[in-house]
């Protein structure tokens, strides 16, 4: 039996078990404040790149509770109330929503969204939201690293078939295009990317010919567009490429290839393979044949094969980036801020889940000599910064760690998406995001990009969000 999706119902039962406590008690409109924010970069990183956005907006603008979805949610928890469902009925999110554009590095504790609305509603979105950054900031941040590594090389995502659903595999993609990637092996992205999908051949294609031989030269006939040809069935360098030169240099000398061509290595030593093999197509006059590499690939394993010489142009990356292999959950949070007016924080034993309170917004501070970021301050929303006088900045924890920034500008990160229930941001195209990524990690020192021990980004609080947070702290005691 085939079921269509209801995203309205994609959300945890205690959203709805303590709608119905506000609804009867009377506090379905007070006003809220929650924040979207992650405790730990992902991989043991120095950065997340910010992703899901639009999905966001889509859930938000589409979100309705049908009389079948009430009629179940009755029959399934009679515990709800009608005046309960009836606000159901009538649900239309009518509150704001400010976030980082897509493609933003952003840093633990600052909020990727805000959320501010009637208590009741923030709280029924909290579960979708989350689901749906949570995922596509996790798989644009592994494909930024991978990027990096690849150091300018051409990186596709081929993960589809180990993703973990086809809906995980979609959108995954496109976070990953987001990330940096050319281009993706998904042919449903097509319209949502709004570029051609990739891809190659299988070592069935192979397996279905008699020989090797034939099966390259029927590929190359039927796609003289995408004459990239996997050599390592049989054996990559006895056959493979022997092979694929002798295709490929008829089908140049009978002008029937219009694009690009190459061959694709997919198992054994990739450093070795591609060095050989680049030896034996440059010897036949095929310089500008392209060597693409797959096989369980990722930003360790690519860092690995250019330091022992690989000569790969391209590379195809799969499980390990559609499944964040190393690390297969961002644990972003979605925390109350401000009810009815008052600051609120959450008190733990561990440091790190002390919330911070307030309606807040983010600071990105520069020098104006490099325009490299040199911190992230949180102040409350009502603060403003002088850029034309001497901004100290100190640890939240260690407060006689103090820095004093002149000859500087500010960036203000959270935009406005949502205000009184309308959307009223215009979502990029995924080339101007990965442009807007590009120019991030310019702007972002070596020292908090590299894969092993980056350095610890600063992301401080002003005094009067250090001061706010201490007097609740203090009270709470």
């Amino acid at each position: 039996m085939q079921f269509d999706r209801k995203l309205q119902l994609a959300t945890d039962l205690y959203q709805f078990t303590m709608g119905n406590v506000y609804v009867q008690d009377g506090k379905a409109n007070e006003e809220a404040v929650f924040d979207v924010f992650i405790r730990n970069n992902p991989f043991q990183g120095g950065y997340t790149v910010a992703a899901g956005l639009e999905q966001v907006i889509d859930y938000i603008n589409g979100i309705r509770f049908s009389k079948e979805d009430t009629a179940l949610l009755k029959k399934n928890h009679p515990e709800f109330s009608d005046v309960f469902l009836d606000y159901l009925e009538n649900f239309k999110f009518e509150g704001e929503i400010f976030a980082v554009p897509e493609g933003t590095i952003i840093f633990p504790m600052e909020p990727i969204v805000r959320v501010k609305a009637p208590l009741v509603q923030a709280q029924i979105v909290e579960t979708t939201i989350l689901s749906i950054v949570n995922h596509q900031t996790l798989i644009a941040t592994k494909a930024a690293r991978i990027i990096e590594e690849a150091q300018g090389d051409a990186v596709m995502e081929f993960g589809l078939r180990r993703a973990h659903g086809t809906e995980a595999g979609y959108y995954g993609a496109r976070a990953a295009v987001i990330g940096g990637c050319v281009g993706t092996s998904v042919v449903e992205t097509e319209a949502m990317l709004d570029r051609p999908s990739m891809g190659t051949m299988s070592h069935s294609f192979i397996l279905s010919y008699d020989t090797e031989l034939e099966a390259f030269e029927k590929f190359v006939k039927y796609n003289p567009d995408n004459a990239v040809l996997l050599v390592d069935t049989y054996n990559t360098l006895t056959q493979g490429v022997p092979n694929a030169i002798k295709v490929l240099n008829k089908a140049l000398a009978d002008k029937t290839m219009t694009k690009g061509y190459g061959i694709r290595i997919d198992s054994g030593d990739l450093a070795y393979l591609s060095a050989e093999a680049r030896k034996m197509l440059d010897k036949a006059g095929l310089e500008k044949a392209v060597i693409v590499a797959s096989s369980d690939l990722d930003e360790h394993l690519i860092k690995d094969l250019k330091i022992q010489g690989a000569k790969i142009d391209s590379w195809g990356v799969g499980t390990k980036l559609i499944t964040a292999y190393d690390c297969p959950s961002l644990g972003g949070v979605y925390k109350l801020s401000v009810i009815a007016g008052k600051p609120k924080l959450k008190v733990s034993d561990d440091p790190v889940k002390i919330t911070n309170p307030g309606y807040k917004k983010i600071y990105r501070i520069y020098g104006k000599s490099n325009d490299m970021a040199l911190a992230d301050l949180l102040t409350l929303d009502n603060e403003r910064i002088d850029v034309n006088e001497p901004l100290t900045i100190f640890h939240p924890v260690y407060t006689w760690k103090k820095r004093i920034i002149t000859d500087y500008y500010v960036r203000e990160l959270l935009l406005p998406v949502f205000i009184k229930g309308k959307c009223v941001y215009n979502c990029p195209k995924i080339s101007d995001i990965q442009e807007h990524l590009r120019n991030e990690k310019a702007n972002l020192w070596p020292a908090f990009k590299r894969m092993v021990n980056p350095h610890v980004y600063h992301v401080d609080l002003s005094e009067a969000l250090w001061t706010l947070k201490q007097r609740l702290l203090s009270e709470a005691e």
